[in-house]
């Protein structure tokens, strides 16, 4: 497999990673606040609810990914991928809580950030790497 097979491969690898930390963090955000809806601040052992706590364990899955991710791909392509939580929450919030919806200016933005997301990941992918040079040996 020649060099340019490889960074694509890796790269494709580091997208669905970052996907996949996406979904897991925005999933973490919806148990946390599942869990808030059973908690009273005047009783801290309510805290200790499980959708609440299962909300840290998915958002640290989420956070292990993004780490494995950054170290296989490129950071311009892959951060702006976070931004695709947005649409995650926006869409499965409303499933879960019935006081949440989406609008019609809500679903403009997830139109918005599906499409930056894509540009982005398409003109990262079309540009050509650039090789570093260690300690001046090559």
């Amino acid at each position: 497999m020649d060099d340019k097979a490889v960074i694509n491969s890796t790269q494709k690898k580091a997208i669905w990673l970052m996907l996949g930390c996406t979904i897991f963090t925005s999933l973490g955000q919806l148990l946390w606040k599942l869990g808030l809806t059973n908690v009273n601040f005047h009783l801290p052992l309510t805290l200790l609810n499980l959708p609440f706590l299962l909300g840290f364990v998915s958002y640290g899955l989420g956070f292990g990914m993004m780490l494995l991710a950054f170290k296989k791909g490129e950071l311009g392509v892959l951060y702006p991928i976070v931004a695709t939580s947005y649409v995650w929450v926006s869409l499965f919030s409303p499933i879960i809580f019935p006081n949440d919806f989406m609008n019609s200016l809500k679903w403009l933005g997830v139109i918005i950030i599906l499409i930056s997301v894509s540009l982005l990941g398409y003109s990262g992918s079309r540009s050509s790497p650039k090789k570093e040079v260690v300690g001046g040996a090559e």
